[in-house]
C-alpha cells in the first residue's frame, strides 16, 4: 500500500502551447506506480480552457466542481457541471474548459499509448468556438 498525502500533490501550472488562461494540474497517477492510466485533477480559472485535441485511447472527464464547456469537433458547444461524466472516444478532437464566469475542475482519465503519449494537442480553441457558436454549416 502506497498513500500519497494531499499536501505532497504540488499543481503545475498548463503550459500556455495546450491552454489559454490559467490551468492548474495535479497528477494524481505519477512515479512509483506502473501503469499507462492517467489521471490528473485539472482546475480551470474562469474562462481558461484546452486547445483542440484527442487522446489515443480516449478521455474520461468528471466535473469535481463549479461550471464548464466541452465541445466535440463539428458539434456545438455544451455546459456541463459537478457530477457530470464525459466520455470521449478515441481519436476524437475536442476541448473543454471552464464557463466564461466561473472556475471548473475535473478529474481526467487517459492511458497513454505505446510510447507513453496520452494526447496529441493541435490549435488554439478560437473565442467563437468558446462562446458557444454553432459547428460551421449549421444555420
Amino acid at each position: 500500500m502506497n498513500i500519497t498525502r494531499a499536501n505532497s500533490l504540488a499543481p503545475k501550472r498548463g503550459p500556455s502551447d495546450y491552454f489559454t488562461g490559467t490551468v492548474w494540474l495535479e497528477e494524481v497517477t505519477s512515479a512509483p506506480y506502473a501503469s499507462d492510466v492517467r489521471v490528473v485533477v485539472a482546475t480551470f480559472e474562469p474562462g481558461a480552457r484546452t486547445a483542440w485535441h484527442t487522446h489515443p485511447h480516449g478521455q474520461l472527464l468528471q466535473i469535481v466542481s463549479g461550471a464548464g464547456r466541452v465541445q466535440k469537433a463539428g458539434e456545438g458547444m455544451v455546459t456541463v457541471l459537478p457530477g457530470d461524466v464525459i466520455w470521449f472516444e478515441p481519436g476524437e478532437r475536442h476541448w473543454h474548459g471552464a464557463a466564461p464566469d466561473r472556475r471548473m475542475a475535473h478529474l481526467a482519465v487517459q492511458r497513454a499509448d505505446e510510447a507513453g503519449k496520452t494526447a496529441t494537442w493541435q490549435e488554439q480553441v478560437s473565442d467563437v468556438d468558446y462562446a458557444g457558436s454553432p459547428p460551421s454549416g449549421t444555420v
